[in-house]
């Protein structure tokens, strides 16, 4: 079940809020002005949350490699389009700012 709450009356609830979610197991969104803001899960929900998102971005990586091998660019395509990005290796690491291994 998921229980929503204005940020203003969430800031005075916080700890009602936290045994809301933690011992009866509900997700609890914070709004602002009507508007979903952010929103706590237990620790478990969240680690599911994360092994799934983990999952899709693996499949998506194989999806790609298998079309990639499969339709090769045509000669000039990068210059024509402006593509400056390239496929690396999942092993190579994530080398994007904040993203440290």
């Amino acid at each position: 079940m998921t229980y929503e709450i204005p940020v203003t009356q969430a800031r005075a609830a916080l700890a009602d809020l936290i045994n809301r979610v933690v011992y009866g197991g509900e997700r609890v969104v914070v709004t602002r002005h009507g508007k979903p803001l952010v929103a706590l899960v237990s620790a478990a929900d969240l680690e599911r949350l994360q092994e799934g998102s983990a999952a899709a971005e693996d499949e998506v990586i194989s999806t790609f490699s298998k079309v990639r091998d499969d339709a090769p660019s045509a000669p000039g395509e990068r210059q024509r389009f402006g593509i400056a990005a390239q496929h690396r290796d999942p092993a190579a690491g994530d080398r994007r700012p904040g993203r440290e291994s």
